[in-house]
């Protein structure tokens, strides 16, 4: 089993406005992005274990020219909330590492 970690090159997370959070997946080359592309472990379930996002609002676009995925969710509560602990969402890709996708 192959962990998203190891399959890309690059994962970040970003915010995508006050209420969104965008995740990028940079794969190492065509032949692993091909692969995992449409990967059903990479789905908006994924994301509702993780984030506790709904998961039908989970969008999932691939850049084929690129080699990335782009996936945005919703955030729980708005950015700068009185308990936010990661302001520009830029440690949220971590929990992403690790997971087994095929």
């Amino acid at each position: 089993m192959s962990k998203l970690g190891e399959v890309c090159r690059h994962v970040r997370s970003k915010n995508a406005g006050p209420f969104w959070v965008t995740v990028d997946l940079f794969f190492r080359n065509e032949e692993l992005f091909r692969r995992y592309r449409d990967a059903p472990a990479l789905g908006a379930e994924l994301f509702e274990r993780l984030y506790g996002a709904d998961p039908k609002l989970v969008k999932r676009l691939p850049v084929d020219n690129l080699h990335v995925i782009k996936i945005s969710f919703p955030r729980t509560k708005p950015q700068g909330w009185m308990g936010e602990r990661d302001m520009h969402a830029g440690q949220q890709y971590v929990r992403l590492l690790d997971v087994e996708i095929g």
